[in-house]
């Protein structure tokens, strides 16, 4: 991975992070502070497989999905470092999360992840997501990086 020239799009967010569709959820960076915080973009679309749907109602994106896709984001900060380049941070914990609204079809998800802490082995990072500037969830979570492991064949 070469250095990062900003917007990020799909096709080098795959370059950094090991998801493919439908499981990669970052569609664009925008910004990125290496060791401090990035900047995330997520479309929501009505084709998306994961929404949640009753009769009579509007779609909604899980927050399951929310969190997971702000833990993407924090996922390339970490992976943007030369030094962790063979590694994979690997989601250990989330604390004080908090799902302030539905995301529906339609909306632009802006996520932002901000360095708590950061050593060799493992972090904190506090994640936002936005849509029209009102936080729709926010949390704490917590990773460590380990190997990047091979497919072996049995």
């Amino acid at each position: 991975m070469e250095t990062l020239k900003l917007p990020l799009d799909y096709s080098a967010i795959e370059r950094i992070l090991p998801h493919r569709y439908p499981f990669l959820l970052v569609d664009r960076i925008t910004e990125f502070e290496p060791d401090k915080r990035i900047v995330g973009i997520k479309n929501v679309t009505l084709s998306e497989r994961y929404l949640a749907r009753r009769d009579g109602e509007s779609p909604v994106l899980p927050p399951t999905i929310l969190t997971e896709a702000i833990a993407q984001v924090g996922a390339i900060l970490i992976l943007a470092k030369p030094e962790n380049r063979e590694k994979l941070p690997y989601f250990m914990g989330i604390e004080r999360v908090r799902y302030r609204r539905p995301v529906h079809p339609g909306d632009v998800v802006v996520i932002e992840a901000l360095v708590r802490r950061l050593r060799s082995r493992w972090g904190v990072l506090h994640g936002i997501a936005r849509v029209d500037g009102k936080v729709v969830v926010e949390g704490t979570m917590t990773f460590a990086l380990g190997p990047r492991n091979e497919a072996t064949s049995t």
